[in-house]
């Protein structure tokens, strides 16, 4: 991990522009004029955290990247919902929640055994399976779904090549089909195919009380001793009027971050050039971004490229004043050279970019 990424990390307060207000997105969530009826019954169970909610577990098959990704009128159903382990498998354990499925499952799928095995023990163990619903994933893409006879309709699942998708308490019996052909015909990379079902489901109507949060969750296909390095993303949603919308932002936002890393780790082995090309592709990904924009100044101007780092600082410091004053604290922990020629470096950037 660069030193650079490092210090992104500490001064973190600058964001991309907030989401739109709730008021603007009023019928996102409610998806109106898409809800079935179903005859009242009863509804029994366990009544311990009702995360009802849509979901995914997939597995890359050109990567062996593993991911969950799940959206709910609940708050934080990140935290309950998405599990997964690199090079192991994925897990989403919701409807009446039990979250000792995500690390048992994991557990037994790290021992070698199969998703759809590794599933039917828990459920077999577990004497409130019926209101549980669940999505497994293994590193060999055996996938897995479980709904509960008494999971609140609509709910349903479906498994197919390489992924799993259920849903209960939907507005209507669209939303499972609807996920399964959005990620069958969607392209890109894991995360975004995982987001395209997430977006059909929403499309058809989604949760019947609308939505509060969502999550993403992805790590590589490759087993290791050192797994939070195999973590690609970790995004959640705790609570917001148009959970994947946001998501998207995020996802979006995360990976120019990664480009921003990239971009200084060329910097630390001196290949100006593709520190350029990938700070270049985080500027375009999220353009009002000041603080990309100002540590990408510092990058180059701590390797010689003073001129072309200047409009640089001249819009981080327009922008917020901070960034200035924090410049002339960057030659104390060497981030530019504590040297006479250092500070001649930040007498420069503050005279002629203020």
């Amino acid at each position: 991990m660069s030193r650079w990424f490092l210090i992104i990390a500490f001064v973190g307060c600058h964001r991309a522009p907030d989401p739109a207000p709730a008021a603007s997105r009023g019928d996102y969530c409610r998806a109106r004029g898409t809800f079935a009826p179903l005859p009242l019954g009863t509804q029994t169970g366990s009544a311990i955290r009702p995360a009802h909610t849509f979901s995914i577990v997939a597995r890359d098959p050109v990567t062996g990247d593993l991911g969950v990704a799940v959206q709910s009128h609940w708050f934080s159903v990140g935290a309950m919902v998405t599990w997964a382990e690199p090079g192991i498998g994925a897990i989403a354990t919701q409807s009446f929640v039990e979250p000792s499925y995500g690390p048992k499952g994991l557990a037994l799928m790290h021992d070698g055994v199969a998703a759809p095995e590794a599933m039917q023990q828990l459920i077999a163990a577990d004497k409130q399976s019926d209101v549980r619903q669940l999505g497994f994933i293994d590193a060999q893409g055996h996938a897995a779904t479980h709904t509960g006879a008494k999971c609140i309709q609509f709910a349903g699942g479906h498994v197919g090549d390489n992924y799993a998708v259920q849903a209960n308490i939907m507005g209507n019996d669209k939303v499972v089909p609807a996920m399964s052909t959005a990620y069958e015909a969607a392209k890109g990379d894991l995360a975004d195919r995982m987001l395209a079902a997430l977006d059909a489901a929403q499309a058809v109507g989604g949760d019947l009380r609308g939505c509060q949060s969502a999550a993403i969750l992805v790590v590589s296909g490759k087993r290791s001793e050192t797994p939070w390095k195999e973590r690609k993303l970790d995004l959640r949603v705790e609570d917001d009027p148009a959970p994947i919308e946001e998501l998207h932002r995020l996802v979006t936002l995360a990976r120019a971050y990664d480009q921003m890393n990239q971009g200084d780790e060329s910097v630390e082995k001196g290949d100006m050039k593709g520190a350029v090309e990938h700070y270049g592709t985080a500027a375009t990904a999220v353009p009002d971004n000041m603080e990309m924009k100002y540590w990408q100044a510092v990058a180059l101007a701590g390797h010689g490229q003073v001129d072309a780092a200047i409009p640089m600082f001249r819009a981080s410091f327009a922008a917020d004043p901070g960034w200035a004053e924090l410049t002339r604290r960057l030659t104390a922990p060497g981030i530019l050279p504590d040297t006479a020629e250092g500070h001649a470096i930040v007498e420069r950037i503050l005279r002629e970019a203020r």
